[in-house]
């Protein structure tokens, strides 16, 4: 009797250290358009303001997009000029203008 509880207790503790860690090692989301993004923060010169990018600011980054028929690309890739244009949008479309 003894030796099965030193066993269970053996089972038991190894489940304990290794779901933690199986549940951490999981694959990212492809969905996921942050995951291989780190939180970036944005200067907004002719408004005097930072933005920090987030699934909010994304969305709405991709809602300029489309509303200016143009096709997703990173906007750390979009020229100065562009970048200015969205962040002259962004501040007259708040979050709560969601259509």
């Amino acid at each position: 009797m003894r030796r099965v509880h030193r066993y269970l207790n053996v089972i038991v503790l190894s489940a304990a250290l290794i779901v933690p860690v199986a549940l951490h090692s999981r694959e990212p989301d492809p969905q996921d358009p942050h995951r291989d993004q780190p939180a970036m923060r944005y200067e907004d010169a002719a408004h005097k303001d930072f933005h920090e990018w987030n699934a909010d600011e994304d969305r709405a980054y991709r809602r300029y997009l489309q509303e200016h028929h143009k096709k997703y690309h990173d906007f750390r890739k979009a020229g100065k000029k562009e970048q200015e244009d969205y962040w002259n949008w962004r501040h007259s479309h708040s979050d709560n203008d969601r259509h």
